[in-house]
């Protein structure tokens, strides 16, 4: 091996423009990849800051729900005048009613004394004693206007509408990483999206109804934003976006999940974004590590209804897709460069094949085997890689010419076989026309003698004797006559199960009647094949009936086909149509095996047989372009196998016969 690179003058080329392509390629990638990382951080920052303001949207238009609900129902009169009227009754059914439909977790009436009329919850009717501080109603009363939007509700006002509430409020503080310092363990404030409707009476205010739903542990909003703005897209079995609302810095609603899969509620936010979107007010996007994994995110101040900066609202993405998408792209990068790699190898190989004498020397011999010379020159062997070539080349002329004498010894057995039966079908032709005009003489008379009354026993004994063995010698005649007989195919479309089929109604009594089980076992769907009907069948026939002969009582005849490759002959490694006859019968010795298919051999007993079945058989199958062969064990059986090519090559002659 070393010997070959050092003389290799095609490996020094190749690998310089290798080197050149590398180092051109890495300069690219590192470039390529900077510019790469850096837009598609920038697209995942702009697509983040929509989010974004897409859920801030979702954010006030549920705030907006509130407030529409509440003041379509304060502008019932009947409503009005029951709170009026004191009828605490009918107005807590209506504020159940508002509650229900517009998903509120509290809803009430406060008078303008500063008492709570009535209100949703468990206790409906507030003790005498209860003044309450409602921070939605008193900034009704400071302005007399409509209120709606971000509310902090203390646990004092949340156990009086509902302690369920209030314990819902209640969430532990976890600690969290890179969090600011606080000494709390637990937030019990309640962070409510809230309206407040004031309702007049002669220009003054009689009574506020107000109603809110608390944002601790509620899961509508961020799990809306992300149904609609990520389209609860996952990626790799997660949730591709995540929305969260804080509470100051803690997290009171949120889709994040922990490692464990649970909602992150009670972790916090980064003292740095805390300080940025609480402290100075700013929007704050960035790529940033969210409890469990690495998200682009987005985060903005939420301010109550005085104007505070009380909470923020949060939008993320999951930064893997992006990574994906950057390393995907970075992967394209790399196939072009090792693109640059091949085209440079490719480059080596056309620049050093006009350097390299010795490769034309091996086009000129491919050239010259081409055209039928299997010995050419092919120079002195090389010491490099190119000799490694030539030697390989000089094996390969060894092994054509190994098989182009096996096939020319295989085509003089086959044209010494066909001129064989074409010599002996002639000679038999004219040896039948000959003897076949006075042999029907001879049985005519011979039936003429046997019709008269007046001959006695012995002399119509004789007639018989005379007719029998004439009949005898008509069917040897009629035997040359097919053997030499090569009649035009008449060929049509024919489906083989149903020929061999039909064929094997015709013996099956003959079968019955000798004592042997007959088989058929049909392959399904073989392919239609266009042949002559009779012939084949005759073939079929002729084999079968051998196959009885040779076949005690008791014995089984199986004939199957297939749909295989044929193995010798004009359709070696042919699809073709298989036909298999096999018995249990004596067997045929080897010494006969290449003498089965020659006119008149015959392993029968004298006048059994003419031995012209299987050359007649042979010659039918040969015109259809198909073969015939036979595997034998004396005192085991044989078997025949015909096989008939799909697509004939020059096969299906045709004979006009003589």
């Amino acid at each position: 091996m070393r010997l070959v690179l050092f003389y290799s003058i095609r490996a020094r080329l190749i690998f310089s423009f290798i080197g050149v392509s590398v180092l051109v390629g890495v300069i690219s990638l590192f470039i390529g990849g900077q510019l790469l990382y850096r837009a598609v951080l920038n697209e995942a920052t702009t697509r983040i800051s929509l989010d974004l303001n897409a859920a801030r949207e979702i954010y006030v238009a549920r705030i907006k729900n509130i407030d529409t609900a509440l003041t379509i129902a304060s502008l019932d009169n009947g409503f009005r005048e029951s709170i009026e009227n004191g009828d605490c009754s009918n107005v807590l059914a209506k504020l159940t009613t508002i509650a229900q439909r517009a998903d509120l977790d509290f809803a009430g009436i406060v008078l303008a004394s500063g008492k709570t009329m009535c209100r949703t919850g468990l206790h409906t009717l507030p003790e005498k004693t209860e003044i309450p501080q409602n921070p939605i109603a008193e900034k009704v009363f400071r302005t007399g206007e409509d209120v709606s939007g971000t509310v902090l509700l203390d646990h004092e006002f949340l156990r009086n509408e509902n302690p369920e509430l209030a314990e819902r409020a209640i969430i532990k503080i976890k600690p969290t990483p890179h969090a600011a310092p606080r000494e709390e363990t637990e937030e019990t404030t309640g962070m409510a999206l809230c309206a407040g409707i004031p309702l007049y009476r002669n220009n003054e205010i009689y009574a506020i109804l107000y109603g809110g739903s608390l944002l601790n542990r509620s899961k509508k909003i961020v799990d809306t934003v992300r149904g609609t703005v990520f389209r609860n897209e996952s990626y790799e079995g997660r949730s591709i976006g995540t929305a969260t609302i804080f509470l100051k810095d803690l997290r009171i609603s949120t889709n994040v999940l922990t490692r464990d899969g649970e909602r992150a509620i009670g972790t916090r936010v980064s003292k740095e974004v805390r300080d940025r979107v609480l402290i100075e007010g700013e929007r704050w996007t960035d790529r940033a590590f969210v409890v469990s994994d690495w998200y682009i995110t987005a985060y903005e101040p939420i301010e109550d209804i005085n104007d505070e900066r009380v909470g923020i609202l949060y939008v993320g993405v999951l930064e893997k897709k992006y990574k994906d998408v950057r390393h995907k792209l970075l992967s394209v990068f790399i196939l072009i460069t090792l693109s640059g790699v091949v085209v440079a190898v490719g480059l080596g190989y056309l620049v050093t094949t006009r350097l390299v004498y010795p490769i034309r020397q091996l086009i000129q011999a491919s050239s010259e085997v081409a055209e039928g010379n299997l010995q050419p020159e092919i120079g002195h062997i090389s010491k490099n890689e190119i000799g490694i070539l030539q030697k390989n080349f000089a094996d390969m002329l060894s092994s054509l010419r190994e098989r182009d004498r096996r096939q020319r010894a295989e085509s003089e057995d086959m044209l010494l076989q066909s001129e064989k039966q074409a010599g002996i079908g002639r000679l038999a032709a004219g040896v039948a026309h000959e003897i076949n005009n006075p042999l029907t003489g001879v049985l005519t008379f011979t039936h003429m003698l046997l019709r008269r009354n007046d001959i006695n026993e012995e002399i119509r004994s004789d007639l018989q004797t005379i007719a029998h063995e004439t009949e005898r010698v008509r069917k040897i005649v009629k035997g040359l006559l097919d053997f030499s007989r090569q009649t035009k195919l008449d060929q049509e479309p024919t489906d083989i199960n149903k020929l061999v089929k039909t064929t094997i109604g015709l013996v099956e009594n003959q079968a019955i009647v000798k004592g042997i089980n007959l088989v058929f076992k049909p392959t399904e769907d073989l392919p239609v094949r266009t042949l002559d009907r009779s012939q084949i069948q005759s073939v079929i026939m002729n084999i079968i009936i051998n196959a009885f002969d040779a076949t005690p009582p008791g014995g089984t005849v199986t004939v199957s086909t297939a749909l295989s490759v044929s193995a010798t002959g004009k359709t070696k490694e042919q699809k073709s149509v298989e036909i298999s006859i096999s018995d249990t019968g004596c067997g045929i010795p080897p010494e006969h095996l290449d003498k089965l298919f020659d006119p008149f051999f015959s392993t029968k007993e004298v006048g059994q047989g003419t031995g012209l079945g299987l050359s007649v058989s042979y010659g039918i199958i040969e015109r259809h372009g198909g073969v015939i062969q036979v595997h034998s064990q004396v005192n085991r059986g044989s078997t025949f196998t015909i096989w008939l090519p799909l697509e004939e090559k020059g096969g299906g002659k045709e004979d006009t016969g003589s």
